[in-house]
């Protein structure tokens, strides 16, 4: 799974479930506004319907979903709006997520980073989308560890999964959102190796402005205003 927050040992039926349809809805397979049923979820997954109804509840909670009386459940919508609004507050959370983490003393894990750009240079040489993503949120996920700011963290959290939508949306879209998340990503990298919290914040909040603005036009195209 992309985010990578537990262990899949310690999984338990309904939470591995969820997270099964976390990343088709992410990745686009389950699509947006897309109607799910207990049933049909069921049915899908070869589970009974009791691990499906809780599922569908953790998928709410993170607003994936939308559950209305007598109109069931169905895929949050993607819109120009709500990305307007997602990016609106993750360009200034995410630069100050990338300072905190050029401030941070732990050069073990700073130097992790460098295998993630390892990883997002062979993934953009073979034209893998699905790779560049993952090992680019899994660098997202060790700046945060890095940030170790635990209300940050939180906020980030409340916006992660809508937000992760649009942003393999992009990449899977637009291949020149890709080379040039690579390109920034790694003065970024370079940054906050180098402690150098100005420049990784300025950087960040750059990219991500970046691609807020190159993207606009293709999810009003894609999904509406």
């Amino acid at each position: 799974m992309f985010l990578q927050r537990t262990q899949k040992f310690s999984l338990s039926i309904p939470e591995s479930l969820a997270e099964s349809l976390e990343e088709e809805i992410i990745v686009g397979r389950i699509k947006s506004e897309e109607r799910l049923t207990e049933e049909m979820v069921a049915e899908r997954y070869g589970v009974s319907r009791s691990p499906v109804r809780e599922a569908l509840r953790l998928l709410e909670r993170d607003g994936l979903v939308i559950r209305e009386a007598r109109r069931g459940i169905w895929v949050a919508p993607l819109s120009q709006k709500d990305f307007d609004e997602v990016y609106t507050c993750r360009t200034p959370l995410e630069g100050l997520a990338a300072r905190q983490a050029a401030l941070s003393r732990d050069d073990v894990l700073k130097k992790e980073l460098r295998a993630v750009q390892r990883e997002l240079e062979e993934a953009q040489t073979n034209g893998d989308v699905r790779s560049f993503f993952t090992a680019d949120v899994r660098g997202s996920l060790m700046i945060y560890k890095l940030a170790d700011n635990r209300t940050l963290r939180r906020l980030l959290q409340s916006l992660e999964k809508q937000m992760l939508r649009y942003r393999f949306h992009a990449y899977e879209q637009n291949v020149d959102m890709i080379k040039l998340s690579l390109e920034d990503t790694t003065r970024i990298f370079d940054a906050i190796l180098a402690c150098n919290g100005d420049a990784a914040q300025s950087l960040t909040e750059n990219l991500i402005h970046q691609i807020w603005q190159n993207m606009r036009d293709e999810v009003g195209r894609s999904f509406g205003n």
